[in-house]
């Protein structure tokens, strides 16, 4: 027998949405015992916050919580739909419940804060900071580039992850615990849960539209065959979760990496065809210009930035065109990895060797005090020097056995930079002799 909830019940996403943090399925680095967010729950007092995350991983779900947690009347404000109108009736709302006969808290909820402009971000700032209600902002870009300052410094950010494949799958076994769909296959569980690629929202709606369809077919269970009949196109080639997903990635870099630009082109196609998220892999893109480019060509970088800012400017399919022009680009030019490997062996060092004090002389003294105790005493002002270069200068922390962490190849501009570097270092070994004799 098939069991599919009838039309009047309310949308799947409502019936399995949690309704304490137990129920909350995924985000225990954050929600987990003793974990940030959930010891602000137990606090007792609200704060502002940003839930920073991809779609369909419980902001919203996170920020009804958080009012029910605090008993606060909860405002939903889109920043797509709203502006500030809406703002200003969640002010008077607020202001109504916090003189009444019972006080009460509120909880503005702004979903996507990211599309709100400066002047509307700018009009909650008075009533954040008067306490008169709490700001939580949900968004799927980064908040240091989309939210003004003033009210970035306001509010704790917590960074949200896609659900795993067991957390989704956890999902699949509640809706079929409430009778939302019919019996399904191991096969074709994974299947949906590859195509939802960490979305919950996602899941639910698809399984929601299986269970109509299933029934209506009279399918039981349901196959990884039929979900290619019903879903068609949108499942997509590989898993976009799993193994063959980051096999063909880990392909699409090395092809730029060895200098091939035409096998590099065919597996961002395959991607792009697959159902890769174009951003995604131009995110990828400009991580490879840092790490396989470097100042090898620092046009490389310029153009990985460009093509993911096309991107986000034409959407697809015209703006896959960049991303393709910028592969083969990147896939053309010299290659170092010495800026990587630099970054690691000092990050290794720091890591492993302490914390040493900065030395007098490079320090600042902005204060008579610190003048006194000989801050910034015997600083060598690079620019009154020779060539503008204080040779024979120290600038790591006394004691430190000066290690050589940067070793420019000899490729493209890396070329000119070690043999000016080469130089530099020349002159200091000249001017470190100078004066031993003296």
């Amino acid at each position: 027998m098939n069991h599919v909830f009838p039309s009047s019940h309310p949308p799947l996403a409502e019936r399995l949405r949690p309704h304490s943090l137990a129920e909350v399925i995924g985000q225990q680095h954050v929600l987990g015992p003793g974990m940030p967010l959930r010891l602000a729950f137990e606090s007792g007092r609200p704060h502002s916050c940003i839930l920073w995350g991809p779609p369909g991983v419980g902001k919203t779900t996170i920020a009804r919580l958080m009012a029910q947690a605090f008993d606060a009347q909860f405002i939903t404000i889109s920043a797509v739909l709203g502006g500030v109108k809406e703002i200003r009736e969640a002010v008077e709302q607020a202001q109504a419940v916090a003189t009444g006969l019972m006080p009460q808290r509120t909880i503005v909820f702004v979903d996507e804060v990211h599309r709100f402009n400066k002047s509307q971000q700018d009009a909650f700032l008075p009533h954040v900071e008067s306490g008169l209600f709490t700001f939580v902002g949900a968004t799927t870009e980064n908040p240091s580039f989309e939210v003004n300052s003033a009210l970035l410094s306001r509010s704790v950010v917590y960074v949200l992850q896609a659900l795993t494949t067991q957390d989704l799958e956890q999902i699949v076994a509640k809706a079929q615990a409430v009778q939302a769909l019919p019996a399904i296959e191991p096969d074709a569980v994974q299947t949906l849960v590859a195509y939802a690629d960490g979305d919950a929202r996602r899941l639910l709606n698809t399984l929601e539209t299986l269970a109509t369809s299933a029934q209506q077919a009279g399918i039981a269970p349901i196959t990884t065959d039929w979900l290619q009949q019903v879903l068609g196109q949108q499942l997509r080639r590989y898993d976009k979760g799993g193994e063959q997903f980051y096999d063909t990635i880990s392909a699409l870099h090395k092809s730029v990496r060895g200098s091939d630009p035409d096998a590099a082109l065919y597996w961002l196609v395959r991607m792009l065809d697959g159902g890769a998220d174009p951003k995604y892999l131009a995110r990828r893109i400009v991580r490879m210009a840092w790490e396989d480019i470097g100042l090898a060509d620092p046009r490389a970088l310029q153009i990985a930035n460009e093509a993911a800012l096309t991107y986000e400017r034409l959407g697809s399919p015209e703006g896959e065109l960049a991303l393709a022009q910028a592969v083969l680009y990147l896939a053309a030019a010299p290659k170092s990895n010495a800026g990587y490997v630099a970054y690691k062996r000092a990050r290794a060092l720091v890591q492993g060797d302490g914390s040493r004090p900065v030395p007098l002389h490079l320090r600042n003294a902005p204060t008579r005090l610190m003048q006194q105790l000989d801050y910034g005493k015997g600083y060598r002002y690079a620019h009154d020097e020779p060539d503008g270069f204080a040779a024979g200068e120290n600038y790591f922390p006394e004691g430190l056995e000066r290690p050589m962490l940067y070793e420019p190849v000899p490729r493209g501009l890396e070329i000119k930079i070690g043999e000016k570097l080469q130089a530099l270092r020349q002159r200091n070994v000249q001017a470190q002799q100078d004066l031993a004799q003296e």
